[in-house]
C-alpha cells in the first residue's frame, strides 16, 4: 500500500474503559480500521488527562485509575479516513475526534519478509 506525500490523520481521544459490547472500544476500532483497508492505526496510553466531564485520569499510585485517556491515530488518504467516519459515529458514544493535514514521510514495512507473515 502506498500513501500520498498528503494524508489525513484522524485522531480518536477515548477512555481505556469504553467498550463496545464487550471489547474494548479501542480494539473495536483499529480492527474496524484494518478490516476497511486503512494505512495503519496506532493506540496510545495516557499516564494523565481529562475531558469534557473533567474527571483527572491518572496512573499515579496513590490515586490509581482505571480509565486512562487513549488516543487512536489513523493516517491514510482523506477519501478514505471519509469512509471511516460514519463508522467511528455510530461506536463512538463519547470523547474526541479530531482531522488533520499531514505530511507523510515515510510509509514502508520493514522488510519483505515481515509483511508476507501479516
Amino acid at each position: 500500500m502506498e500513501l500520498p506525500q498528503q494524508a489525513t490523520l484522524l485522531r480518536i481521544y477515548i477512555g481505556e474503559n469504553d467498550r463496545c459490547g464487550r471489547q474494548p472500544l479501542y480494539e473495536v476500532l483499529v480492527m474496524k480500521a484494518r478490516e476497511m483497508h486503512l494505512a495503519g492505526a496506532t493506540v496510545l496510553r495516557g499516564p494523565l488527562g481529562y475531558g469534557a466531564s473533567s474527571r483527572v485520569h491518572t496512573a499515579k499510585i496513590l490515586r490509581l485509575s482505571m480509565d486512562l485517556p487513549l488516543v487512536i491515530e489513523i493516517v491514510d488518504r482523506q477519501e478514505k479516513i471519509d469512509l471511516f467516519l460514519p463508522v467511528l459515529d455510530g461506536l463512538l458514544e463519547g470523547g474526541l475526534a479530531t482531522l488533520e493535514s499531514v505530511e507523510v514521510l515515510h510509509y514502508r514495512p520493514k522488510n519483505s519478509k515481515e509483511q508476507e507473515s501479516i
